[in-house]
């Protein structure tokens, strides 16, 4: 009898050491194909943006940034009290490439009579170490302790814009196939600590906030976004 109650109870043990593992390695999977999509939307949304002639984002900004952030397809909607929402990705430049992704999420409000919905894709250049600081902050909120300013589009606009030149962060914004510059204020962005720790073990300011720590290899598959901010600026 209890033999048959030890048989039991190891199988009872196999069984759901085996559940937890499949679950485990299911979400382990889940958590990648969301890497992989927002690297993908984000490469996608890059490269549509520089690729609208004399409407683009200035290369010579592209050239001086110290991080580039994409939103794809960040969600607005509205019904007498407004909110925005997105999931991105950020890169930081190292030497003459590019970090590793890391993972962000944004969120905004407003209040008053509104009502509607629709997506916009969002970009960041983070042009100097301040702005870069704050972005590595729990929660970042775009025109409070960062300097934001909407920025310039086009071949000679960066050169011919003073507004710009203190800004810590130059945002843009893309919706319904119009892109433009856009003061993004309001808006917070955090950390997406769960994604990051899936992906890499590491929070955000592991994987680009500090140029003195050894480089956090990307998985073959996260890449493409690095290469394609790669191929548009120095």
């Amino acid at each position: 009898m209890k033999l048959k109650v030890t048989v039991a109870l190891i199988a009872l043990l196999v069984v759901f050491s085996a559940t937890a593992f499949a679950q485990k390695n299911s979400k382990a999977g889940k958590d990648l194909q969301d890497a992989v999509k927002r690297v993908k939307d984000a490469s996608k949304v890059m490269t549509q943006i520089m690729s609208i002639k004399d409407k683009s984002i200035p290369r010579d900004l592209l050239d001086k940034a110290k991080a580039v952030v994409v939103f794809p397809g960040a969600i607005k909607g509205a019904f007498i009290i407004g909110g925005q929402g997105g999931k991105g990705i950020a890169i930081r430049r190292i030497g003459r490439g590019w970090s590793a992704p890391a993972f962000f999420n944004m969120a905004g409000g407003s209040i008053g009579f509104q009502i509607g919905g629709s997506k916009t894709d969002y970009i960041m250049l983070i042009m100097n170490d301040k702005g870069l600081k704050g972005l590595l902050e729990d929660k970042f909120e775009l025109g409070g302790e960062g300097s934001v300013a909407a920025g310039p589009v086009g071949r000679t606009a960066a050169a011919s814009t003073n507004a710009t030149l203190d800004a810590e962060i130059l945002t843009y914004s893309r919706s319904k196939g119009l892109f433009a510059g856009v003061s993004l204020k309001g808006v917070s962005i955090n950390s997406d600590g769960d994604l990051n720790q899936a992906i890499y073990q590491k929070r955000s300011k592991q994987i680009i906030g500090d140029p003195a720590l050894p480089a956090t290899a990307a998985p073959a598959s996260l890449r493409k976004f690095g290469q394609t901010v790669a191929a548009y600026a120095r």
